[in-house]
């Protein structure tokens, strides 16, 4: 396979991959909306049992709190699953998935490795990504954006 061959392939790789662009953020928003959205509604159908734990773990407030973030999960994740307010929505759970790894998860947490065995570290990281590079070409901000 000579010189050109080569850089010809890899430019229809490329090319291929450039194509696909909008596929790794509908995946990440849909994946992360669906874990908030049904957690989200699993608070708010129980919400004694999530005041309870809240007020375990030391959470201020728990009886305002609870159903708080209980609501913003479940339309934070809705949001997300729709690419719309992506941005802010992502920065938002950020926000709460900081606080839970704070308190709920603080004892599982020696050494940072530690922060990878727990599923808010991961939503952080993937909702950061959403945060910083927006729902992507099939999402109402997109949408909403191409329109004004």
């Amino acid at each position: 396979m000579d010189k050109e061959s080569i850089k010809l392939r890899i430019n229809r790789f490329h090319t291929l991959l450039a194509r696909l662009e909008w596929l790794p953020p509908l995946l990440a928003r849909v994946m992360i909306g669906w874990v908030f959205f049904w957690a989200g509604y699993g608070k708010l159908g129980n919400l004694e049992p999530v005041i309870g734990y809240f007020n375990s773990i030391g959470i201020p407030f728990a009886n305002i709190q609870a159903p708080m973030v209980a609501g913003l999960e479940l339309l934070g994740g809705l949001a997300l699953v729709l690419g719309f307010a992506t941005r802010y929505f992502s920065a938002v759970l950020i926000g709460i998935m900081a606080v839970a790894l704070m308190t709920a998860h603080s004892a599982e947490v020696n050494k940072p490795a530690d922060l990878f065995k727990i599923y808010e570290f991961v939503y952080i990281i993937v909702m950061g990504y959403l945060a910083i590079y927006g729902a992507g070409k099939f999402s109402v901000d997109h949408q909403m954006k191409s329109k004004c």
